[in-house]
């Protein structure tokens, strides 16, 4: 996590949750994160790179250049930039999107943004609480698109970005396999080589980190969504991912109530770290007191070392889980991980791991 910011990554996209089926918004829960998720303007990334963000509106105003205003499906999005249907785009804009920009601010954005570029490449699909959120990378691999949308096929969130890359670290694995510190079927969240995919990409301290939640009938929770119970992810086993010795323990911190109110002055929550012999997994976010093991303690992988909670800077119950190659989160770099079984984890997938 970033200290600054006091929040794991920059970005807090994150998914949106729809109550009940209806229109109405509630912007509740975002791993890691929190907060407003989409701007309207243009601004200069930590590597210098451009992005551009849509939430958009003001009066509909028929741009030229615009080649057609029907409304587009989601799964047609990128190419309908791609067309020059900025207008038909911006007809699924949601009410509160078009407060923060005009049509014709959203077609000159568009407009700058897709030139040079040939195609896009679908990526993640994700169907999370009531919301259907894509991914779409250009052919260059330097921009990607990403849109949420409601059943209706509304947009509520959408976002363009010039994409970062740091290639040098990507190829660098971790010298040890390691398992995933769960058991049964987990819905990867944030995790991938690129800050759409990964929120937390931009940060080196963080930037192979994963942020992993459970996922029944594409819902993380039955019940009241702001209750920690109500949430299939909150109470879970976490592992030990890997053979090693516990360095440092934290367990004293209360669990985020009502879900969706964060604790930005103890970003990691309740943490385990483990040393495996110069490389460190860090398993954020524990249920209060619920640590079994303390600093000394040797742990063999798969060993229980905690329950999953919703402490720290988490706007719901999830694990927070990464390797760096220091004990000090905030003075650490994040190694990309070595999975055992060939896992290769992305936002968007559902792993599964027998007991």
């Amino acid at each position: 996590m970033n200290k600054k910011h006091k929040r794991y990554g920059k970005r807090t996209i994150g998914y949106t949750k729809m109550i009940a089926g209806t229109a109405a918004l509630a912007v509740l829960l975002t791993a890691c994160g929190g907060g407003k998720a989409v701007e309207n303007k243009e601004k200069t990334g930590s590597t210098g790179q451009q992005q551009a963000t849509a939430s958009t509106n003001s009066s509909a105003e028929q741009q030229p250049g615009s080649t057609a205003t029907s409304k587009v499906q989601p799964e047609a999005l990128a190419q309908e930039m791609l067309n020059g249907n900025f207008s038909g785009i911006y007809q699924r804009f949601s009410d509160p999107f078009k407060e923060d920009i005009t049509e014709k601010e959203f077609s000159e954005m568009s407009a700058s943004f897709i030139a040079g570029v040939k195609s896009f490449t679908p990526g993640y699909v994700s169907l999370l609480n009531g919301g259907d959120q894509r991914f779409w990378k250009s052919d260059a691999g330097d921009k990607g698109i990403t849109a949420l949308f409601d059943p209706s096929g509304t947009i509520f969130q959408m976002a363009i970005t010039h994409l970062e890359t740091h290639p040098d670290t990507d190829k660098i694995k971790t010298k040890i396999a390691y398992e995933l510190p769960l058991r049964g079927d987990w819905y990867i969240f944030w995790g991938g080589n690129n800050e759409m995919e990964n929120a937390h990409y931009s940060f080196a301290a963080q930037r192979y980190a994963y942020d992993i939640i459970r996922v029944v009938d594409q819902y993380s929770f039955k019940g009241d969504p702001l209750k920690n119970e109500s949430y299939y992810a909150f109470g879970q086993n976490i592992l030990a991912p890997a053979d090693g010795t516990v360095v440092s323990v934290v367990n004293d911190i209360a669990d985020n109530v009502p879900v969706g109110v964060m604790n930005e002055k103890h970003p990691e929550g309740n943490v385990v770290v483990i040393d495996h012999g110069g490389e460190y997994s860090y398993l954020a976010h524990l249920k209060k007191g619920s640590a079994t093991v303390k600093p000394g303690d040797k742990v063999k992988t798969g060993d229980v070392i905690g329950l999953l909670g919703n402490s720290g800077n988490s706007s719901e119950p999830h694990l927070h889980f990464q390797v760096s190659d220091g004990a000090d989160l905030f003075k650490s770099q994040a190694i990309n991980i070595q999975w055992k079984n060939n896992l290769d984890p992305i936002k968007g997938m559902t792993v599964t791991v027998k007991p």
